[in-house]
């Protein structure tokens, strides 16, 4: 065994401790909030709480609300800019992943010079990254756990993961109260999310023994819970439940990695940035899942068998069985018929955007426990749209 463990986050976990950022220790006096474009974070009155709370503790607040559900790098660097014109001395991300994402983003460029395209292209980190505190307002990115974070350059169709020791956020408050508000089909879409987290992280080259356990424990309690959150999301263990499974997806990215599923997804929402991260990976995993099986059975049999049997399917006897309890988990979350097709996505395209999922975010492929190539991603990508 040979692996590196580090998750220096603190959290704070459980109904109601959204309260506690009134008293907590703070790594600053102003912090920029980072919310996304939508009016649920105001509407249902979560900014409000962040502010007064922040108050409370001596805490001003300047917002920035702009962020999209693909965020950009336009959005990156004009926060920054207002954080550095506002002397700001951390950033709280209050959100789904995508504001959390982009609040680590912008945290590194307040300081650190050029373009933050750069540093996603190689450039090393010169100066200190402003303290992150994460929110999150969803279950399903794990960002309040992990060191990455994911924006797209639309000028290249790139959107990448890009991650650094760095960009773990200092605190993160996840409170399950405040999820109850997500409607039924997001809900899905980010609890899949999760899920792949978990199920990539355990069959990459790089899972450890750590993310293992992690991994296990999230598939099992999303295969349990995610259904009941999609049926009633008042239901506050099935929130809870999957709160934690989407942390500790988290601390699987964290000790393992992704692997090329979603280097495939993060092409299809470069080229189509409507279409939901979660929706997209949702289309990809049966095509994607049964051409490793398909490809190299015995690379991936013992863990396909292994996940199989904590999403619950019963006399496990080949790894068929996780391509069958997959299938039953998108029935029952109420994603069967999700079609690609509906945000646009055409098949002729497949090829130019399985060259993209290896041009942008090629080094996952080479945590794939069955080598694919250009042809095999356009195969998998070819029969997701329909």
């Amino acid at each position: 065994m040979h692996f590196d463990y580090y998750i220096p986050t603190k959290i704070l976990f459980g109904r109601g401790r959204l309260k506690e950022l009134a008293t907590a220790a703070l790594p600053g006096k102003k912090a920029l909030i980072v919310i996304t474009n939508g009016q649920s974070m105001k509407r249902l009155g979560y900014l409000d709480k962040v502010k007064q709370y922040l108050k409370e503790n001596g805490v001003e607040t300047v917002l920035f609300d702009k962020i999209l559900p693909n965020p950009t790098l336009a959005h990156v660097m004009e926060a920054a800019e207002l954080a550095r014109r506002e002397s700001c001395d951390m950033v709280v991300g209050l959100g789904g992943g995508s504001a959390i994402d982009s609040a680590k983003s912008i945290a590194m460029m307040v300081k650190n010079p050029g373009n933050y395209w750069e540093y996603v292209k190689g450039r090393e980190i010169e100066k200190e990254v402003l303290p992150i505190i994460a929110i999150p307002t969803t279950a399903g990115t794990g960002t309040e756990s992990d060191p990455w974070t994911v924006i797209t350059n639309q000028e290249t169709n790139e959107k990448i993961g890009y991650g650094v020791a760095q960009l773990f956020p200092a605190l993160s408050i996840v409170d399950p109260e405040l999820m109850v508000s997500v409607p039924a089909n997001l809900t899905a879409y980010q609890g899949m999310d999760a899920f792949f987290h978990a199920a990539e992280g355990y069959l990459a080259k790089s899972a450890q023994p750590a993310s293992d356990v992690f991994a296990l424990d999230s598939i099992r309690r999303i295969a349990k819970f995610l259904p009941e959150a999609v049926r009633d999301g008042n239901n506050m263990q099935a929130r809870e439940e999957m709160a934690w499974a989407s942390t500790q997806s988290g601390m699987v990215e964290s000790t393992s990695c992704c692997i090329s599923e979603h280097s495939m997804e993060h092409a299809l929402s470069a080229f189509y940035p409507q279409l939901p991260h979660g929706a997209g990976l949702v289309a990809l995993s049966v095509p994607y899942f049964s051409h490793l099986m398909e490809k190299d059975e015995e690379k991936v049999a013992a863990r396909y068998m292994d996940m199989a049997r904590a999403m619950g399917e019963e006399n496990v006897a080949s790894p068929s069985a996780f391509i069958t309890a997959l299938k039953k988990l998108i029935k029952n979350v109420g994603l069967e018929n999700l079609k690609l097709s509906d945000w646009g996505l055409k098949q002729d395209e497949a090829e130019k955007l399985a060259e993209n999922s290896f041009e942008a975010m090629g080094a996952l492929y080479q945590l794939d426990p069955v080598e694919l190539t250009r042809e095999d991603a356009g195969a998998i990508i070819r029969k997701a749209i329909r």
